[in-house]
Protein backbone atom coordinates (compact mmCIF):
# COMPACT_ATOMS: atom_id res chain seq x y z
CA UNK A 1 0.00 0.00 0.00
CA UNK A 2 1.75 3.52 -0.86
CA UNK A 3 1.49 6.60 1.22
CA UNK A 4 -1.17 9.26 0.46
CA UNK A 5 0.62 11.70 -2.02
CA UNK A 6 0.26 15.18 -0.92
CA UNK A 7 -2.34 17.34 -2.91
CA UNK A 8 -0.89 19.54 -6.24
CA UNK A 9 -0.54 23.19 -5.34
CA UNK A 10 -3.10 25.14 -7.29
CA UNK A 11 -0.81 26.57 -9.79
CA UNK A 12 -0.08 23.09 -11.51
CA UNK A 13 -3.20 21.28 -10.53
CA UNK A 14 -5.08 21.18 -14.30
CA UNK A 15 -8.66 21.07 -12.66
CA UNK A 16 -8.85 24.44 -11.02
CA UNK A 17 -8.18 25.60 -14.65
CA UNK A 18 -8.52 27.82 -16.90
CA UNK A 19 -6.96 30.96 -15.02
CA UNK A 20 -8.19 34.18 -16.61
CA UNK A 21 -7.59 37.84 -15.89
CA UNK A 22 -10.32 40.30 -17.78
CA UNK A 23 -9.31 43.81 -17.57
CA UNK A 24 -12.37 45.13 -19.01
CA UNK A 25 -11.70 48.94 -19.12
CA UNK A 26 -8.74 48.14 -21.28
CA UNK A 27 -10.30 45.47 -23.20
CA UNK A 28 -7.27 43.27 -21.83
CA UNK A 29 -8.19 39.02 -21.68
CA UNK A 30 -5.56 37.01 -20.99
CA UNK A 31 -5.62 33.28 -20.54
CA UNK A 32 -3.46 30.16 -19.13
CA UNK A 33 -5.55 26.48 -19.94
CA UNK A 34 -4.90 22.66 -19.80
CA UNK A 35 -7.66 22.97 -22.89
CA UNK A 36 -6.75 23.40 -26.36
CA UNK A 37 -7.02 26.83 -27.50
CA UNK A 38 -9.92 28.95 -28.68
CA UNK A 39 -8.67 31.63 -31.45
CA UNK A 40 -12.35 32.83 -32.39
CA UNK A 41 -13.28 33.64 -28.76
CA UNK A 42 -10.17 35.46 -28.48
CA UNK A 43 -10.57 37.77 -31.40
CA UNK A 44 -14.13 37.84 -29.90
CA UNK A 45 -12.79 39.57 -26.81
CA UNK A 46 -10.71 42.07 -28.86
CA UNK A 47 -13.59 43.14 -30.92
CA UNK A 48 -14.12 47.33 -30.93
CA UNK A 49 -16.22 49.32 -33.38
CA UNK A 50 -13.12 51.60 -33.47
CA UNK A 51 -10.49 48.94 -34.95
CA UNK A 52 -10.27 48.36 -38.31
CA UNK A 53 -7.88 45.94 -37.95
CA UNK A 54 -7.89 42.43 -36.37
CA UNK A 55 -4.63 40.79 -36.16
CA UNK A 56 -4.18 36.90 -34.76
CA UNK A 57 -1.06 34.93 -34.09
CA UNK A 58 -1.09 31.01 -33.50
CA UNK A 59 2.03 29.60 -32.17
CA UNK A 60 1.69 25.98 -33.28
CA UNK A 61 4.22 22.72 -32.51
CA UNK A 62 6.16 21.89 -34.87
CA UNK A 63 7.72 18.45 -35.69
CA UNK A 64 11.33 18.86 -35.01
CA UNK A 65 13.96 21.33 -33.50
CA UNK A 66 16.97 20.96 -34.80
CA UNK A 67 16.52 17.82 -37.04
CA UNK A 68 15.23 15.95 -34.34
CA UNK A 69 11.23 14.35 -34.84
CA UNK A 70 9.55 15.97 -31.80
CA UNK A 71 6.63 13.91 -29.87
CA UNK A 72 5.13 16.96 -28.28
CA UNK A 73 5.91 19.78 -26.34
CA UNK A 74 4.52 20.17 -22.48
CA UNK A 75 4.72 23.33 -20.55
CA UNK A 76 4.64 24.62 -17.38
CA UNK A 77 4.43 27.50 -15.05
CA UNK A 78 3.45 29.44 -12.02
CA UNK A 79 0.02 31.37 -12.98
CA UNK A 80 -0.01 33.98 -10.25
CA UNK A 81 2.56 35.08 -11.50
CA UNK A 82 2.55 34.72 -15.31
CA UNK A 83 -0.90 36.43 -15.19
CA UNK A 84 0.68 39.11 -13.50
CA UNK A 85 3.65 39.42 -16.02
CA UNK A 86 0.82 39.57 -18.94
CA UNK A 87 -0.79 42.31 -17.35
CA UNK A 88 1.99 44.42 -17.73
CA UNK A 89 2.88 43.09 -20.96
CA UNK A 90 -0.66 43.56 -22.37
CA UNK A 91 -1.27 47.06 -20.36
CA UNK A 92 2.27 48.56 -21.72
CA UNK A 93 1.35 47.01 -25.39
CA UNK A 94 -1.96 48.82 -25.24
CA UNK A 95 -0.28 51.76 -24.26
CA UNK A 96 2.53 52.08 -27.06
CA UNK A 97 0.54 51.08 -29.85
CA UNK A 98 -3.12 52.61 -28.86
CA UNK A 99 -5.06 49.42 -29.43
CA UNK A 100 -8.39 48.79 -29.29
CA UNK A 101 -8.08 45.34 -27.39
CA UNK A 102 -5.98 42.06 -26.57
CA UNK A 103 -6.18 38.82 -26.09
CA UNK A 104 -3.41 36.48 -24.83
CA UNK A 105 -3.89 33.09 -24.02
CA UNK A 106 -0.99 30.29 -23.47
CA UNK A 107 -1.82 26.78 -23.00
CA UNK A 108 -0.01 24.44 -20.04
CA UNK A 109 0.48 20.72 -19.81
CA UNK A 110 1.13 18.78 -23.41
CA UNK A 111 0.64 20.08 -26.58
CA UNK A 112 0.77 18.06 -29.50
CA UNK A 113 2.67 18.40 -32.74
CA UNK A 114 0.31 20.67 -35.13
CA UNK A 115 -1.62 22.21 -32.19
CA UNK A 116 -1.28 25.91 -30.75
CA UNK A 117 0.40 26.54 -27.33
CA UNK A 118 -0.03 30.35 -27.68
CA UNK A 119 -2.49 33.10 -29.43
CA UNK A 120 -2.49 36.56 -29.35
CA UNK A 121 -5.36 38.73 -30.61
CA UNK A 122 -4.48 41.83 -31.09
CA UNK A 123 -7.31 44.96 -32.64
CA UNK A 124 -6.61 48.60 -33.50
CA UNK A 125 -7.44 51.09 -35.92
CA UNK A 126 -4.41 50.88 -38.54
CA UNK A 127 -3.01 47.24 -39.52
CA UNK A 128 0.24 48.84 -38.82
CA UNK A 129 0.23 49.18 -35.12
CA UNK A 130 -1.64 45.64 -34.92
CA UNK A 131 1.43 43.83 -36.67
CA UNK A 132 3.88 45.69 -33.89
CA UNK A 133 1.91 44.83 -31.52
CA UNK A 134 0.96 41.27 -31.80
CA UNK A 135 5.08 40.49 -32.75
CA UNK A 136 6.22 42.84 -29.42
CA UNK A 137 3.72 41.07 -27.30
CA UNK A 138 4.59 37.26 -28.34
CA UNK A 139 8.91 38.51 -27.50
CA UNK A 140 7.81 39.86 -24.65
CA UNK A 141 5.66 36.94 -23.80
CA UNK A 142 8.30 34.37 -24.34
CA UNK A 143 11.60 37.09 -22.68
CA UNK A 144 9.67 37.26 -19.51
CA UNK A 145 6.64 35.39 -18.35
CA UNK A 146 6.66 32.63 -16.18
CA UNK A 147 6.40 30.05 -18.50
CA UNK A 148 8.47 26.88 -19.64
CA UNK A 149 8.96 24.35 -22.11
CA UNK A 150 9.81 20.88 -22.10
CA UNK A 151 10.39 19.55 -25.65
CA UNK A 152 9.45 15.48 -26.21
CA UNK A 153 11.03 14.16 -28.62
CA UNK A 154 9.79 10.66 -30.97
CA UNK A 155 11.51 7.87 -28.91
CA UNK A 156 12.00 9.22 -25.93
CA UNK A 157 9.79 7.45 -22.76
CA UNK A 158 6.82 10.49 -22.22
CA UNK A 159 7.87 13.06 -19.71
CA UNK A 160 11.47 12.76 -20.56
CA UNK A 161 12.87 15.79 -22.42
CA UNK A 162 14.88 19.25 -23.01
CA UNK A 163 13.49 21.98 -21.03
CA UNK A 164 13.87 25.17 -22.75
CA UNK A 165 13.77 28.73 -22.03
CA UNK A 166 11.24 30.34 -24.38
CA UNK A 167 14.32 33.36 -25.40
CA UNK A 168 16.53 30.32 -26.41
CA UNK A 169 15.79 31.36 -30.19
CA UNK A 170 15.35 34.78 -32.09
CA UNK A 171 11.69 35.42 -33.69
CA UNK A 172 13.52 33.27 -36.86
CA UNK A 173 14.09 30.18 -35.04
CA UNK A 174 17.79 30.91 -34.41
CA UNK A 175 19.45 30.12 -31.27
CA UNK A 176 20.35 32.74 -29.08
CA UNK A 177 21.96 31.46 -26.17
Amino acid sequence: MSAPSAPLPSYVDPTVYPQTLHLAAENIFLELTYHPLSPPAYLAHTRSPLAGANVLFLGTTRNSFNDQPVARLAYTSYAPLALRTLAQIARAAVAQHGLCGLSIAHRLGEVPVGEESIAIAVSAPHRAAAWRAGEQVLEECKRRVEIWKREEFVGQPPGVGEWRANRDTDASGENVL
